[in-house]
């Protein structure tokens, strides 16, 4: 008699292409007690020991199990929102009992338990769930999981054939951060609420504390702060033209701005006075423009938001629905370089199927392809992300298609070659002061052909200068200018400043994003234009917005701000509400400037979770470490509930 296998995927799309994979398509598709999971039944030969098996190919729903404080803590008027630090938890299986008990009825027969979550942290610890709920049934069966980063059927059976363990580090990191989560967030929470309950507005709110939320928030209010307090500044600069051989060519000074008008006067007098200007130098020279790297999910998610005018968490749910299609490899990959034994080229060969790029796959298959260049980033769980398949237009919802085309175009832009130039410049000596002219003409477009989210443009053309030359210049004026406050935070730079600050993981960016939004901190306008809907007109003397109603949505999981003011792309702006800008004034005012409100803290966290990962701390002690941590900054805001109450009462009745 065979053996019997019990397999579980992390979604019910996954366990049906596998099933589809491993059975040759031919299987038996059993309803379960929830109208979401279906059981698949079929006959597979697994390596040894196992050999020929009837298998049974099931899913969960994400997480199964649930950790929640135990029933004397869970109500809010329970205890003191400062013993939740401590107090005892417990897990639960509550809205998943009928998923959890289709895992027992199966795992109670089987030889072997193989795991086909998502090969991340996440799926894990969702692995980790799995594993528990069998061997609570069946504690001698063997548990092994898939390690897969696309659902190609190759790719598939390679998984199926070389099963590894669990990587029980990596469920520890997930249980870790989990719990802290759960005990920070429950008391702060709870604590604020209760505290602030009383002021007009706020009657029927929870206002929401979160490690990475906080964090997110602050960059927001961060950029408000900077935008209102914007006093602008008067430069003046020379600029001079010239026309030579029927050209107009511009000249910018090398001191590019002075903030001292006189000084800027006088400098200009006395190139005046010199009246002819001498070349000093031209310089002509070859120049590229980088093809770009590969894929990684913050990169998809930040430039999804610039180029295409989505969310990052709508790119994401995209992208996760293109990877259980089959269509693209697993979105949530901090890798952005190709192992050097993909075989890239067959992939570029599907892409000829296009009728947009396929030309340029084309080129590329006979003789154009080009090997990525190699970032500095590897998880060595997932290759960066790629289209694995050719779908047709028409089989995808107009967003879907946008998703897909930037993935695919852009992994073509890394198999092509850089863009090729020639670059001129022209220095100039004029009185005292120095100038140039800088000219750029595309020789080769290559990547830029099939990637046109990069731009590279011929510039202004030269005309041919020889160093000695001197010249009277056709015509010098001063300019003048003001200093321009930065724009708003638009989506791209608050997921870079959060990618650089180590405020959560690529896969739950987008949710804590979501979260402040829900909770209404902040609001989202069209960029540049004040008083959109969703935000009240931004008044010298005002906070943007007033919070209204309460806060919904909950996602899959729970160093000083650096970033560019400019380029940021998206096409919208985030603008702290009243309530957001009163909680972190208000714990600035108490002393948690840079704790509560700045990324520090949580990416002394995320740190730690990385040295579980690598078996160099436990579970416990960094549990221990962070909420030691916590517990002081939170015992010191409760004894100035006052300030944060004050300044909340100040903002809301603005």
């Amino acid at each position: 008699m065979p053996g019997k296998i019990l397999c579980v995927a992390e979604k019910p799309s996954i366990a049906k292409a596998v099933a589809g994979h491993l059975s040759g398509g031919q299987f038996t598709a059993r309803p379960t007690q929830n109208k979401y999971v279906k059981n698949y039944e079929f006959t597979y030969t697994f390596p040894a020991p196992w050999g020929h098996c009837n298998v049974v190919m099931t899913s969960v729903l994400g997480h199964t199990v649930e950790w929640d404080f135990t029933s004397d803590y869970r109500k809010w008027h329970s205890c003191h929102p400062g013993e939740l630090f401590d107090a005892p938890t417990e897990q639960l299986i509550k809205e998943r009992n009928d998923v959890a008990e289709n895992i027992r009825t199966y795992a109670r027969g089987a030889l072997a338990l193989f795991i086909w979550t998502d090969c991340d942290r996440e799926g894990e610890y969702i692995g980790a769930e799995v594993r528990d709920i069998a061997l609570g049934v069946n504690p001698r069966l063997q548990v092994k999981r898939a390690k897969f980063s696309n659902i190609e059927r190759s790719h598939i059976l390679a998984a199926a054939q070389r099963p590894i363990n669990l990587d029980e580090n990596q469920a520890a990191a997930v249980a870790a951060r989990t719990e802290l989560d759960l005990r920070i967030g429950a008391a702060f929470t709870r604590w604020q609420t209760l505290q602030l309950q009383s002021i007009p507005g706020l009657e029927d709110r929870i206002i929401s504390y979160g490690s990475c939320q906080f964090p997110t928030l602050g960059f927001v209010v961060d950029r408000f702060r900077r935008v209102k307090n914007f006093v602008p500044e008067p430069f003046w600069s020379i600029k001079v033209n010239h026309r030579k051989d029927e050209v107009n060519v511009n000249f910018n000074w090398d001191r590019n701005v002075l903030y001292d008008r006189m000084m800027t006067v006088i400098l200009f007098e006395r190139c005046l006075q010199a009246k002819t200007a001498k070349v000093t130098d031209v310089n002509t020279k070859p120049t590229k423009k980088w093809k770009p790297l590969p894929l990684t999910t913050v990169e998809l998610q930040k430039l999804g938001s610039r180029f295409l005018g989505l969310t990052s968490k709508v790119v994401m749910e995209v992208a996760e629905k293109l990877y259980t299609q089959g269509f693209i490899s697993y979105p949530r990959t901090e890798t952005d370089q190709f192992d050097r034994g993909m075989d890239l080229q067959a992939l570029v060969q599907k892409q000829t199927a296009s009728n947009e790029w396929g030309q340029f796959a084309t080129q590329l298959v006979n003789g154009g392809f080009s090997q990525p260049r190699t970032g500095p980033h590897n998880d060595q769980a997932h290759p960066p992300i790629h289209p694995v398949a050719f779908v047709a237009p028409t089989t995808l919802s107009a967003t879907e298609r946008r998703v897909y085309e930037f993935i695919t175009r852009r992994f073509l832009a890394c198999c092509s070659l850089d863009a090729i130039g020639q670059s001129s410049k022209v220095s100039l000596q004029w009185g005292s002061e120095s100038l140039y002219a800088s000219g750029l003409q595309v020789l080769a477009r290559n990547y830029l052909d099939v990637y046109p989210y990069d731009r590279w443009e011929s510039s202004q053309q030269l005309p041919a200068f020889t160093i000695g030359e001197t010249f009277i210049p056709t015509e010098a004026n001063i300019t003048e200018g003001k200093t321009t406050a930065p724009g708003f935070l638009t989506e791209p730079e608050l997921i870079g400043l959060m990618d650089v600050n180590g405020i959560g993981t690529d896969a739950t960016m987008a949710d804590h994003i979501t979260k402040i939004k829900d909770r209404e901190y902040v609001f989202t306008r069209p960029k540049g234009r004040a008083g959109a809907a969703g935000a009240a007109p931004l008044a010298d003397d005002a906070p943007a917005g007033r919070g209204r109603g309460r806060g919904r949505g909950r996602g899959r999981g729970g160093a000083a701000a650096t970033g560019s003011s400019s380029g940021g792309g998206g096409t919208e702006e985030f603008v702290p509400s009243s309530l957001g800008i009163a909680l972190i004034e208000g714990y600035d005012e108490i002393g948690f400037e840079n704790s509560l409100s700045k990324p520090f803290l949580r990416k002394e966290m995320e740190e730690k979770m990385k040295k579980i990962c690598e078996g160099t701390m436990t579970k416990q002690a960094v549990v221990q470490e962070c909420i030691e941590q916590y517990r002081e900054i939170f015992t010191r805001a409760v004894g100035q509930a006052g300030v944060l109450k004050n300044k909340t009462k100040h903002y809301m009745a603005a």
